[in-house]
């Protein structure tokens, strides 16, 4: 698979990403079976044989349970820890955590961010994570602080570069301002159905600063695939409908997957956008992991953009 730098760093991996969090088949780790570790370590090991190698993970992700699957095919495929990246997230603290009555909320704490790490570092066996990232903006976010942390993490060699998550151009820029090493990644919610980041500046920053937009849910949660059609009662039936025709269209045109034409769009950006791929099944991680050689013309991508806004451009 082709492969592409992460934001200024020295960070090489595939052009596209292997989203983890379906690894443990559900969010409750007392749901998790002998059966479902297995299915989540065969969707890690299909990934990894396809040409994936970068793998993304969040410490909340079946509560941990997901790096643990993850460690475990570390574990069992021999060589693969050295050919591949790691990169996951921490902040969020789910309700409960660490006392009862605690809320949901997010969490920039020094303590928790560095405790958040080992966390991480000891559930996937590795000594060393190569992207760590925040995952939603902290509202009590004090950034001097998260310097400090990502400095010691650092220092200790336990990270080798960071990121964020969900941000906004200038929560990015405040943190920036603070710390002393590159922000070189920003995960975001980007699909042809979600195209506020090319609105809102977020794509504009990325590409000014060397940043690597990294997209969550690129296929839109299985629809710009073909798995999940739009109800008659949506009340964006009609454009999406209009979408759907045309990524149809281009999919048979060049011979390939819906997914991965609605990828390729994604990849088609100059500020060189990573689509995140989530499937635990290997036939459609296979249509995926075409748009990695798939470049859309101009005209192709004008026209899937006008589809998902409804509209023709200003």
């Amino acid at each position: 698979m082709k492969t592409i730098k992460i934001g200024k760093s020295n960070l090489e991996c595939s052009v596209l990403a292997y989203g983890c969090w379906r690894l443990a088949g559900t969010w409750e780790s007392d749901h998790v079976t002998p059966e479902r570790r297995a299915a989540g370590q065969a969707a890690a090991i299909a990934a990894y044989e396809l040409g994936f190698t970068l793998f993304d993970h969040a410490d909340i992700y079946c509560q941990g349970v997901a790096e643990a699957i993850f460690g475990e095919v570390l574990k069992k495929v021999s060589g693969m820890r050295e050919r591949i990246l790691i990169a996951t997230k921490c902040g969020i603290r789910f309700a409960g955590d660490p006392e009862p009555g605690a809320p949901y909320r997010y969490d920039f704490s020094a303590e928790h961010i560095v405790a958040s790490c080992e966390g991480s570092l000891r559930r996937l066996g590795v000594e060393t994570i190569d992207l760590y990232q925040l995952h939603r903006p902290d509202f009590l976010c004090e950034p001097a602080e998260v310097a400090r942390a990502f400095s010691q993490l650092k220092q200790a060699g336990k990270v080798r570069e960071f990121g964020v998550s969900n941000f906004r151009p200038s929560q990015l820029a405040l943190l920036q301002k603070v710390c002393p090493m590159p922000l070189v990644a920003n995960q975001i919610e980007i699909n042809l159905l979600h195209t506020e980041p090319f609105f809102d500046g977020t794509l504009d920053q990325c590409l000014a600063e060397g940043i690597t937009p990294m997209a969550w849910s690129p296929l839109a949660g299985g629809v710009l695939g073909g798995r999940i059609g739009a109800a008659m009662n949506d009340p964006h039936h009609a454009r999406k409908a209009k979408l759907n025709d045309a990524l149809e269209a281009i999919s048979r045109e060049r011979g390939v997957s819906r997914s991965a034409v609605a990828l390729a769009w994604l990849r088609r950006h100059p500020s060189g956008i990573q689509p995140i791929v989530g499937t635990t099944n290997p036939d459609r991680l296979r249509e995926a992991a075409q748009a990695a050689d798939l470049e859309l013309t101009r005209l192709e991508w004008y026209r899937l953009m006008e589809a998902a806004l409804g509209q023709r451009l200003p």
